[in-house]
């Protein structure tokens, strides 16, 4: 139903606007798919986030889903939203904000009111260390959504379809007595003509995503780490992950049979193989890039298997190597002989080394953690 009624709007759903806003034929990498999932609000939390290519550059997107509630933001909205802001900033991705947005889902305002300000502040943060903002505005920005267009380097609003302000006509003319209009309020002509907070005009909404591609295209942003060498595919078949690792998570298996199945070449050089069995370290190559890998394969560690991850995780950040967790552990060992052994002291080396650890982690569940 609501989607029937935004398309009789003449509008594009928020998908289609990524799709559009991102490269032909290009990957668009989802972010948080599920958020929501089991609680009261609808799964996906009414904004899609992800990773696509723009122009060639790599850029965190997010598009609040108007057909939820008006694109209303609940407090699953909030945690996806500021998820996504934190994976921009560890990795220096401009960020894209598709907006139309209802603002704070009212019922549940307390719960978004206080952690809200963390989503202007990320924004603020991602422009201060250089990382460009974008926001493209499909229709209404009100009251505190009003500030994403407002904090971002580069806004772009529609012809008779944008609307931003702090508040709109009839909180106005409660306020204050004045009467007024939404385009006169804070329609697009207005923010491009006098208040200049519109820093480009478009016609219609795939005029609107056409200009987000050429800002995009002259931000002269370039990723950090350079270009990663040829990457051949692995040697053995991803398929056979499927019978690889059991459905009964109890049930141990090789953490080596994934990891053939993963890197470039199926090339894997072990780090203590003899020390520590039940944790695999080693060093490969994952789409050409080098990567340190950690990967439980018994379900429980032991003080040698937290000396070597701690060890590991040293030498990666000394070579500047990203580190791939693929997990599937209980977690410590318990008992006597174990506590004597020293457990806590060696389980907090590793613990530190992790929190410590300078270059980027990924995680990846195989089984439990």
């Amino acid at each position: 139903k609501y989607t029937a009624r935004h398309r009789a709007r003449g509008k594009l759903l928020a998908r289609e606007r990524i799709e559009l806003l991102v490269d032909p034929d290009s990957p668009f990498l989802e972010l948080s798919p599920l958020a929501a999932w089991g609680s009261s609000y609808p799964v996906g939390a009414s904004l899609v986030t992800g990773i696509g290519v723009v122009e060639g550059v790599e850029c965190l997107i997010t598009a609040n889903d108007p057909t939820v509630r008006g694109g209303a933001s609940n407090p699953w909205t909030l945690k996806k939203a500021l998820r996504a802001n934190e994976i921009a900033y560890a990795n220096r991705l401009p960020v894209i904000s598709l907006v139309e947005s209802g603002g704070a889902d009212l019922p549940s305002q307390k719960e978004i009111f206080i952690p809200g300000g963390a989503l202007f502040r990320d924004l603020t943060r991602l422009s201060a260390a250089g990382i460009p903002t974008v926001a493209v505005v499909f229709g209404n920005s009100t009251a505190g959504g009003a500030y994403v267009p407002g904090m971002s380097d580069h806004t772009v609003m529609i012809e008779e379809r944008s609307k931003v302000f702090l508040g709109g006509p009839p909180l106005v003319k409660m306020a204050t007595g004045e009467e007024s209009d939404d385009e006169s309020l804070g329609g697009a002509a207005m923010h491009a003509r006098v208040s200049g907070l519109a820093d480009h005009y478009a016609v219609d909404e795939a005029d609107a995503i056409r200009q987000a591609r050429r800002i995009v295209a002259r931000l002269n942003h370039r990723k950090h780490h350079a270009d990663p060498g040829p990457a051949e595919p692995p040697k053995y078949d991803a398929e056979e992950l499927l019978g690889i690792v059991p459905g009964d998570l109890r049930t141990p298996f090789d953490p080596r049979e994934v990891i053939a199945r993963l890197v470039d070449g199926s090339d894997f050089d072990e780090f203590k193989p003899l020390y520590g069995p039940s944790l695999t370290t080693g060093w490969a190559r994952l789409h050409g890039y080098p990567v340190g890998i950690l990967a439980n394969a018994q379900g429980v560690l032991f003080s040698a298997e937290s000396q070597k991850a701690a060890q590991f995780i040293q030498l990666a950040n000394q070579r500047d190597i990203p580190l791939l967790f693929l997990h599937n552990t209980t977690g410590y060992m318990v008992g006597k002989e174990y506590e004597q052994g020293g457990i806590i002291k060696h389980g907090a080396m590793m613990i530190n080394a992790v929190s410590n650890s300078k270059v980027p982690h990924l995680s990846v569940l195989m089984g439990a953690s």
